[in-house]
C-alpha cells in the first residue's frame, strides 16, 4: 500500500493542474469576450464535461463562467462609453451582444443604470464608475469597519 503522504501529494498535484485549466478558461473568456462563447466549447478546450467546468469555475472564482463573461463585457462597455466616440448600439455589438435589449438589460443589472445614463455623466460626476449591484454581489454603500 502507498504511503499516505503520496496520496496527498497526488491530490495536490491534481488540484494545481485543475487550477491551470480553470485559469486557461478564464483567460479565454477574458480575451474572446466579444465572440459567441458556450460552455460546451469552453469545456471541450480543457477536456472536461460542461457541468464539471461550471461547478469548478464557480468554486474557484465565485461566479459562473457566464457571469464572468457578462461582467467582462460590461467592463469593456463601460470603458467604451467613457470614451464617447461610438453610439450605445455600436458599443453593445462591439462587446459581443447580438441584441440591444439584452445589452441594456445586462448593463443595467450589473451597473445599476442604463448605458445611456452611464454615458451621460454618472461616471464623470463621481469620478469613479458605479459598483455592480446585481444579485447583491457588491455593497451598495461602503461597509462600516468599526
Amino acid at each position: 500500500m502507498c504511503h499516505p503522504a503520496w496520496g496527498r501529494a497526488l491530490a495536490q498535484d491534481q488540484r494545481l493542474k485543475d487550477l491551470v485549466r480553470l485559469r486557461r478558461v478564464r483567460d479565454r473568456i477574458a480575451r474572446a469576450y466579444a465572440q459567441p462563447l458556450n460552455m460546451e466549447t469552453l469545456a471541450r478546450g480543457v477536456n472536461w464535461p460542461a457541468g464539471h467546468l461550471s461547478r469548478q469555475f464557480r468554486l474557484a472564482y465565485g461566479q459562473s463562467p457566464y457571469a464572468f463573461l457578462m461582467t467582462r463585457r460590461v467592463e469593456r462597455a463601460k470603458a467604451l462609453l467613457r470614451g464617447g466616440d461610438l453610439t450605445v448600439t455600436e458599443i453593445g455589438f462591439l462587446v459581443g451582444y447580438s441584441s440591444q435589449g439584452v445589452f441594456r438589460t445586462r448593463f443595467a443589472e450589473l451597473v445599476g443604470m442604463t448605458p445611456s445614463a452611464y454615458r451621460s455623466g454618472a461616471a464623470a460626476a463621481t469620478g469613479t464608475p458605479p459598483i455592480p449591484v446585481r444579485n447583491g454581489e457588491a455593497f451598495l454603500a461602503e461597509p462600516e469597519l468599526a
